[in-house]
C-alpha cells in the first residue's frame, strides 16, 4: 500500500499526460477564459508537470494525516519536484523534468553510501532495525544493495529520456521504475529471509498485511 501511494503522484503525471485535451476540459469550469487557452497551449509534458507539484504537495499532506509524520524522502522530492518542475513550467522545457528523477535517485544514492561513515548504523539499519535483527555485515550488504540500485535506476532514466521518444519516457518513469523498484524489493526480501526466525517472519508478513 505504500508503495502505490509512493508512486501516486507519478500515476497523476502519467494519466494527465496520456489524457492532456481531457486534463483541461475537467479542469475548465475552474478557470477563467484565458487560463483555460494557456493550459490548452501547453506541451502535454508541460501539463503534466504542472499538475505533478499539487499533486506531491497532496501526497505529503495525506502522509501527515495519516501517520503523523512526513518521511525526508517524500520531502527531499517536493523541493525537487517544485524546483525542477517548476523550471519545466516556467520555460517549457521538459529537460529539468526528465533529469528529476535521476537527481532523486542520485541523492539517495549518496545519503545511504554515507551514512556508512557516519554513525555506528547506515540509514537502512536505522530504519528497520526494530523490527529486524540481522548481523553487521548484512546490513552493510543491503545498504550497498540500495546505493547500487538508486545509482542504476538514475543512469537508467536518462538512458531513456536521451535514446527514446518522450512517450517512451513518460511511460518508462511509471511502469519501468515501478518495476524495477518492485524487482528489487523481492530480491531484499529474498535475502532478508536467510536471516529471518520464523518469528521474523511471522511479524514481517503480518505488517506487510497491515500495509
Amino acid at each position: 500500500m505504500k508503495l502505490l501511494i509512493d508512486f501516486l503522484p507519478i500515476v497523476i503525471f502519467f494519466i494527465v499526460y496520456k489524457f492532456a485535451p481531457e486534463t483541461v476540459e475537467l479542469l475548465s469550469p475552474f478557470l477563467n477564459a484565458d487560463q483555460t487557452q494557456l493550459l490548452s497551449d501547453m506541451p502535454a509534458i508541460v501539463l503534466a508537470t504542472a499538475v505533478l507539484i499539487p499533486a506531491t504537495m497532496l501526497q505529503i499532506l495525506y502522509s501527515k494525516l495519516t501517520t503523523g509524520k512526513v518521511e525526508t524522502m517524500h520531502v527531499v522530492t517536493l523541493a525537487l519536484v517544485v524546483l525542477m518542475g517548476g523550471a519545466t513550467v516556467v520555460l517549457q522545457d521538459k529537460t529539468f523534468i526528465q533529469w528529476k528523477p535521476s537527481v532523486v535517485n542520485w541523492l539517495f544514492a549518496a545519503a545511504f553510501f554515507g551514512s556508512r561513515f557516519i554513525g555506528d548504523k547506515t540509514i537502512l539499519e536505522r530504519m528497520m532495525g526494530q523490527n529486524l535483527k540481522l548481523p553487521a555485515h548484512a546490513w552493510n550488504n543491503l545498504n550497498y544493495a540500495w546505493v547500487a540500485f538508486f545509482v542504476f535506476s538514475g543512469v537508467a532514466n536518462l538512458y531513456v529520456a536521451y535514446n527514446f521518444s518522450e512517450d517512451v519516457w513518460v511511460n518508462f518513469k511509471l511502469f519501468g521504475l515501478l518495476g524495477l523498484t518492485v524487482l528489487f524489493i523481492i530480491a531484499q526480501s529474498l535475502y532478508l529471509y536467510r536471516y529471518m526466525t520464523p518469528e521474523d517472519a511471522d511479524e514481517a508478513t503480518k505488517n506487510a498485511e497491515e500495509q
